[in-house]
């Protein structure tokens, strides 16, 4: 294998996709070397964008579409998960350590390329096939690529299971290998499952690597449209898994090459890569409030509490410390040795030490039995028509794993149709400089709304704002011409949300209160929990809700206004018109 200098990024992935797609000299195509590919961890990456009237960086691309498209290495020109306009990238994030932590050496080894694996001039590439390993389910272009030569050969493999992976010869690819490799179909039922044999994939690949004495290699998306593996789901077990392979065996591997083909593709990798392999101290921080819940174990594969082996307590006598002798004829260190395992497993095997961990069994009869209980007491909730409030409270640990589960979905959907309904948006900050949720009531159409899904997205928009203090601006203007939620669909939320939610919660503004509003709030007072619902500060006029927060920093519907003047009759106040601001009318 050929000794590669240091990247200098002689040509953006895109630029060198465009040069690799031309024919060139007598039809043949040329291959694109590792060197003109550039790194993940290339500073120009990050500090500009190229310059499209340079000639390495090869300005735009044609889409598949036929359109123009940005280049693939202006990582600047897509919406960066650490520094969306959330806020979030001025710090906060669940806490704790990183589970993803800078490493320049494993950096160094990534690369990003638009354009098709086989292209490149590296040691192998991985061709996405089914279990046949047959032409027509293969990656499109491969085989004409590479000649008739690796069908004949494929078809001596005697096929590929599912997650695993197979070696051939390259022949007229630029690359010395071709690894097959059949990723799983997805259902939502089994998520799990399909989960795991993706990133089985990507480790077979990998693992077959290292077999062959290879260094580098392209790997496209192993995922097909007919299997309907979702997009960014797939790219995060494609990029969490690598990172985790590298960090065992990163010296014996120079170079992983993420390979997209289209747009979508690209700008989800361009997204999610910081999250896993952050460059600086700051991407490591903010990437902790972006990354799912549940990342994988220590090879990216996910993890199931429930199938995990417990060991419960043995019967009481059963461990008999006194029956452990050390043997006559064993050397002392040997001796010593084993006193010291034997010590260690009893201190395992002590219930004391057992009882820290509860069983997810019992964990799961207790809520059961919360559950029966709640719904047998007398709901008073009920009987005024607030709704079901029996579910049962749960504990600081129960809310945390409720709040994982719902956020890791969350960051794994397209939420854009609740986005666009704008019943919630961040404002700017209050009097004393708080972030601002901005709900509108009027928005909420109950009938129009999946709540599930608007569950969802309660949940990924406050993550980031619910890390420390913040305020939230209700207008209640015209909302009561809507339908709203009942109390049991509040205090479903606020259980999601979690402990952070009232603690770092520092009032609740609420414009135009009607008196069923009114009674609602004092029910969710002594129903749900009074410590947050007696943090709401009721507000008649627009004037008087920026004393808490100042007008600029809102933005307001035009309803809002117009029914201001309504309810209060514009006594003593002008609106501009133009911008909106409300003004004291001028005495005499």
């Amino acid at each position: 294998m050929q000794n590669r200098s240091p990247a200098a990024a002689t040509a953006s992935g895109s630029g060198s996709a465009a040069a690799s797609m031309a024919p060139g000299v007598g039809g043949v195509e040329p291959a694109v070397t590792l060197d003109q590919v550039p790194r993940w961890s290339d500073p120009d990456q990050r500090l500009h964008a190229p310059s499209s009237s340079s000639p390495t960086a090869g300005g735009a691309e044609k889409g598949e579409d036929g359109g123009s498209e940005p280049a693939a290495s202006a990582f600047l020109s897509f919406s960066d998960p650490l520094t969306g306009d959330d806020g979030s990238a001025s710090g906060g994030g669940r806490g704790g350590a990183s589970r993803f932590p800078v490493d320049h050496d494993i950096n160094s080894r990534i690369y990003l390329w638009r354009g098709q694996p086989w292209n490149l001039e590296v040691d192998a590439v991985v061709n996405s096939t089914n279990e046949s390993l047959d032409e027509s389910h293969s990656s499109p272009g491969l085989h004409a690529a590479a000649g008739s030569g690796l069908s004949e050969e494929c078809s001596t493999l005697g096929g590929c299971r599912t997650g695993m992976a197979k070696t051939t010869n390259a022949y007229d690819l630029p690359a010395r290998k071709v690894i097959h490799t059949v990723g799983p179909k997805y259902a939502v039922k089994y998520h799990t499952a399909a989960e795991n044999a993706l990133s089985h994939c990507y480790r077979s690949c990998l693992e077959l690597l290292i077999e062959n004495g290879l260094e580098s290699i392209a790997m496209g998306c192993i995922y097909t449209e007919a299997k309907n593996y979702p997009r960014e789901p797939a790219a995060h077990v494609a990029i969490r898994t690598v990172r985790r392979f590298l960090e065992k065996q990163k010296s014996k591997i120079s170079g992983v090459v993420f390979c997209t083909v289209s747009s979508s593709d690209t700008e989800i990798y361009k997204r999610l890569l910081p999250l896993y392999f952050p460059r600086d101290r700051q991407e490591e921080e903010i990437a902790v409030s972006k990354l799912p819940a549940d990342v994988g174990d220590e090879n990216g594969e996910t993890v199931i509490d429930e199938r995990k082996i417990r060991i419960r307590p043995l019967p009481a006598g059963a461990v008999d410390r006194t029956a452990t002798a050390v043997p006559i004829d064993l050397p002392f260190d040997s001796a010593m040795t084993l006193k010291r395992s034997t010590f260690m497993l009893d201190s395992y095997l002590d219930p004391s030490f057992m009882s820290l961990i509860k069983d997810p069994d019992l964990q799961r009869k207790e809520q059961w039995e919360k559950s029966a209980q709640a719904q047998k007491g007398f709901n008073y909730a009920k009987l005024l028509g607030y709704g079901d409030l029996g579910c049962p409270s749960l504990s600081v640990a129960e809310e945390y794993s409720l709040h994982s589960r719902y956020l890791a979905k969350a960051n794994s959907l397209n939420l854009s149709e609740i986005t666009e309904m704008k019943i919630f948006y961040r404002g700017g900050i209050d009097s004393e400089g708080r972030p601002v949720m901005v709900v509108i009531g009027a928005h909420f159409l109950l009938r129009c709304l999946d709540l599930e899904r608007f569950v969802l997205h309660v949940v990924k928009e406050f993550e980031p704002l619910i890390q420390k203090p913040y305020t939230i601006v209700y207008f209640h203007s015209a909302a009561s011409l809507q339908p709203q939620p009942d109390l049991g669909f509040m205090k479903r939320i606020q259980q999601i949300l979690g402990r952070k939610l009232q603690r770092n919660l520092h009032a609740i503004y609420v414009l135009h209160p009607t008196l069923g509003l009114r009674t609602a709030i004092l029910a969710m007072q002594m129903f749900i929990d009074g410590e947050v619902w007696k943090k709401v500060v009721y507000v008649d006029r627009l004037v008087h809700l920026f004393r808490y927060v100042p007008r600029e920093q809102l933005t307001i519907p035009d309803f809002v206004f117009q029914h201001d003047l309504e309810v209060n009759g514009g006594r003593g106040l002008i609106v501009d018109p133009r911008t909106k601001h409300i003004y004291q009318r001028p005495s005499g």
